[in-house]
């Protein structure tokens, strides 16, 4: 049995960094919502409890607070921001709106030489005061603690920047450590969960493959399993990992709308059919796409109609399998987080994902969603461990709508594949061609394709001039579209080299006989987005 962490949300937008840090210590992290009950805490036998940040003030009357069984359980906890304040709310503290809010960089004092900061911090002062730099994103502060706590941290603006009461070891700050801006978050977690709370490092992927193919194997018994496949990680992964559970009692169709990447179609058949031995239903519904998003411009109807024709297809072929009684989904652990609490007071959900509780009705098939409990990063790692491709586990994300979200306006066929063209030599050319550290620097060459978050090409329906040896061309533009970013809700573009850019169009131009014109899109996330639409 696990060492498990229970993290409790406030709605913070970064709850799932908190989860994410402590799995990166080897330590099982689950997220729930705030107003979870106390039988609730008392069943789940959490090794420590973490309250999380919100976007709340604890000084309104009915605001978020925290079951009391978590103060009552006898495991550590610790409070982050918001969590801080509604500990010291709760146990008999004060907690004021301040007058000078605190948002981005501080330099925080460690007071008090607690477990939780002992040794820990980035530079001393002349006076011999260890010192913290962190990351602040509050209003409010607690101006009074709890009886039995002690200081532990502080700043000019926030006097009481962390408190502790060793003796039921509950511990609060009112920093970020989750977030890679505060220096030592890690290391302030890693102390938490493994000195405080005890916890041993048995979160591993070699591991979780064992638990989680017995774990499929009791869930199934001898019923069959049907599961789209797309050619992501998720759904690949989720695809190995249950054929390593039950071999050929897992039946995948894998729909081919005619808006994949080059040779996509072919890579998924060789890898899963021939490598892997997974019986898999290749069905070509080019035809049946493209005819109902003739004429539709709309991105958001692109995307229904795209969505809506994917379970049409599915279900029809759903329907010839008449053993099947689960249907398997690359549901990861994220969607899980954002889909949960959806309705509930104080609760801020981001967005209700597709594949959380969005199954026709019609299929009468019960869910397997085996990676629910794992991050992206996590998900990549069990791809490896399980004999995936290095390359096919770490490509970058491909929306689900596929180039139909890449192909501005009407999507035609004769535009998929003059995309799928200029798509591919992009990416080939990323790969080939490596990065240059800086003299000095620690960083190690790469390949560009690695150094970027997401790159790809992007179609745009118009014309424009040019020469081609004695002739005049009128012809396609594309865009190209390469990002740098660690969550994906911020993103630089990436300072590509022109030698590379160069190299990209002039190949684009010269094989891709309907394209005269490539252009580099150089727009952050915000204002644009990452994809066009």
């Amino acid at each position: 049995m696990h060492s498990k962490i229970l993290i409790l949300d406030f709605g913070s937008q970064v709850t799932q960094l908190i989860a994410r840090r402590v799995r990166d210590a080897g330590v099982f992290s689950e997220v729930h919502p705030y107003d979870v009950d106390d039988e609730f805490i008392r069943n789940y036998g959490a090794a420590g409890i973490i309250l999380s940040g919100g976007p709340n003030s604890v000084t309104e009357g009915d605001t978020p607070r925290a079951p009391m069984a978590v103060f009552e359980a006898g495991v550590p906890v610790l409070g982050i921001c918001y969590g801080m304040q509604t500990m010291a709310e709760q146990l008999g503290g004060k907690v004021e709106n301040g007058h000078v809010r605190e948002f981005g960089y501080a330099e925080v004092r460690a007071r008090g030489h607690t477990a939780l900061f002992k040794d820990i911090n980035d530079f001393t002062t002349a006076e011999g005061h260890g010192m913290l730099k962190v990351w602040m994103s509050h209003g409010d502060k607690v101006n009074e603690m709890p009886a039995g706590f002690k200081l532990m941290a502080s700043t000019d603006n926030c006097p009481i920047a962390g408190m502790a009461d060793e003796e039921r070891r509950f511990y609060a700050v009112q920093f970020h450590p989750e977030v890679t801006h505060t220096v030592q978050g890690e290391a302030i977690i890693g102390r938490f969960v493994h000195e405080i709370c005890g916890c041993k490092s048995d979160w591993n992927m070699p591991d979780y493959i064992s638990e989680a193919v017995e774990s499929i194997r009791q869930q199934v018994g001898s019923d069959e399993v049907i599961l789209g496949l797309s050619g992501g990680v998720d759904s690949s992964v989720a695809a190995a990992l249950i054929h390593r559970a039950i071999g050929d009692q897992l039946t995948c169709v894998f729909v081919d709308h005619g808006l994949l990447r080059l040779d996509e179609g072919k890579m998924v058949m060789d890898m899963f059919s021939k490598n892997l031995g997974v019986k898999v239903i290749h069905v070509d519904a080019t035809a049946q796409f493209m005819g109902h998003l003739a004429g539709v411009t709309d991105p958001e109807a692109k995307r229904k109609i795209i969505g809506r024709e994917f379970v049409e297809v599915f279900q029809v072929e759903s329907a010839k399998l008449k053993n099947a009684k689960w249907l398997a989904q690359g549901t990861i652990y994220p969607d899980v987080i954002e889909s949960a609490g959806k309705g509930k007071k104080g609760s801020h959900t981001i967005k209700s994902h597709h594949n959380v509780g969005g199954l026709p009705d019609t299929l009468n098939l019960k869910l397997l969603e085996p990676l629910r409990e794992l991050f992206k990063d996590e998900v990549r790692k069990l791809g490896v461990a399980l004999g995936l491709p290095h390359s096919m586990v770490y490509r970058h994300p491909f929306p689900g709508p596929g180039l139909g979200v890449r192909i501005l306006g009407e999507v035609k066929k004769e535009f998929a594949d003059l995309l799928r063209r200029a798509d591919a030599i992009f990416i080939e050319e990323l790969r080939n061609t490596q990065t240059e550290p800086a003299p000095g620097s620690n960083e190690k060459a790469m390949s560009w394709y690695d150094a970027t978050s997401q790159a790809f090409a992007v179609f745009l329906p118009v014309k424009s001039v040019g020469v081609m040896g004695d002739g005049r061309t009128y012809e396609y533009v594309v865009a190209l579209r390469a990002v740098q970013t660690q969550d994906f809700m911020t993103a630089h573009w990436a300072h590509l080299p022109h030698s590379l850019l160069g190299k990209v169009s002039n190949r684009i131009i010269n094989e891709v006989r309907g394209i005269n014109r490539v252009v580099y899109d150089i727009s952050g996330k915000p204002p644009a987005t990452i994809e066009w639409e």
